[in-house]
């Protein structure tokens, strides 16, 4: 729809100015003819003419010239009338499409339930952004600079263009419905005021925040938030890493990120439906029936236990760290969930 309106508006605006340019060249061509004026004369006298502006006429003229204005004034008002009505039309129905454009997406927002406020649309947050997408969950992008909203209505992604550090922005975004939110604005101080804000808003909110030193690290955690990401360090952790281990590296590149190879590792929570709730490892079938291998398992009480025994329970609120093929691991994670 927004392509066939910007082919209509381009095509009146474009043949608005062939009119325009047949007035002038008719009105050149007949001074030139009629009066032997040279061609910037020529052009000069029918300017002025089909734009009634009226400076006076360039020199005395003949009868027939006097029709041939005439004939000029008419044609050169009805085309600057029409080329002017096209250019109005084109900014009411612009201005309508916007207003019509913000209230859908502020009913598409108002809408939204757990879904993820993304503060911040650099480099970070537009990766999480399409990463959350990718996997059907709901995201709201609440982002200060202009210059983002072209990529955001790009992507398809609820936005709102106006501070995050604002209490009644963040209400906009649903916050008191929202699941979790990212604070990942480029200022470490102005992540500190979000998480703190958010945390005061909505005390069940699962945050992630992003800081580069540490003392901002320490600041985050003790105004709320639940997750610290410094991306620096994990950058630079990475690549020695892939220097020192590059194949324990590249194995978790392919588990974690590339989405066309089978093996995945997901973690995958235990409800109290689930048959699997207070039986062993070894006794669940897990390894034997659906090939998949549990690395951890994190506790209720947030413990971790890695590379958990045979004899190790599985309970409910576990959250399991398996590594299998996708398909299985979907399997399993309906059987944790007792369905």
């Amino acid at each position: 729809m927004a392509d066939g309106f910007y082919e209509l508006s381009y095509k009146g605006l474009l043949r608005g100015l062939v009119f325009i340019a047949a007035v002038v060249f008719f009105g050149v061509v007949g001074y030139m003819v009629l009066q032997g004026w040279s061609f910037l004369d020529a052009l000069y006298m029918t300017v002025i003419t089909i734009t009634t502006v009226g400076y006076g006429e360039i020199g005395k003229l003949s009868q027939s010239g006097r029709v041939f204005t005439i004939i000029l004034i008419f044609l050169g008002i009805g085309t600057m009338a029409y080329f002017l009505g096209v250019v109005a039309q084109a900014m009411v129905e612009l201005q309508i499409r916007s207003i019509i454009g913000r209230r859908k997406l502020g009913l598409r927002i108002r809408a939204m339930k757990k879904h993820y406020i993304i503060c911040g649309y650099g480099r970070i947050g537009r990766i999480i952004s399409h990463e959350l997408k990718t996997q059907n969950i709901p995201v709201v992008v609440v982002d200060n600079d202009q210059a983002s909203r072209p990529l955001l209505e790009s992507d398809d992604i609820p936005y709102i263009i106006d501070d995050a550090t604002n209490e009644e922005v963040l209400t906009e975004a649903g916050i008191e419905r929202a699941k979790g939110l990212v604070a990942v604005v480029s200022s470490d101080a102005d992540n500190v005021f979000i998480t703190l804000t958010a945390r005061g808003m909505n005390h069940g909110l699962f945050i992630v925040s992003r800081a580069d030193d540490e003392k901002a690290e320490r600041k985050l955690l003790r105004a709320g938030a639940d997750r610290v990401v410094m991306p620096y360090l994990i950058g630079g952790q990475k690549m020695a890493q892939t220097i020192i281990r590059p194949a324990v590296t590249d194995f978790l590149e392919f588990t974690v990120h590339d989405k066309d190879i089978e093996l995945k590792l997901e973690e995958l929570s235990v409800s109290q439906a689930s048959r699997l709730n207070g039986v062993t490892l070894v006794d669940s079938g897990i390894r034997q029936e659906m090939n998949i291998i549990i690395v951890a398992i994190r506790k209720a009480d947030g413990k971790m236990v890695f590379n958990p025994s045979s004899q190790t329970r599985i309970e409910a609120g576990d959250t399991l760290i398996a590594l299998g093929h996708g398909n299985e691991l979907e399997r399993f994670g309906q059987i944790l969930q007792g369905e």
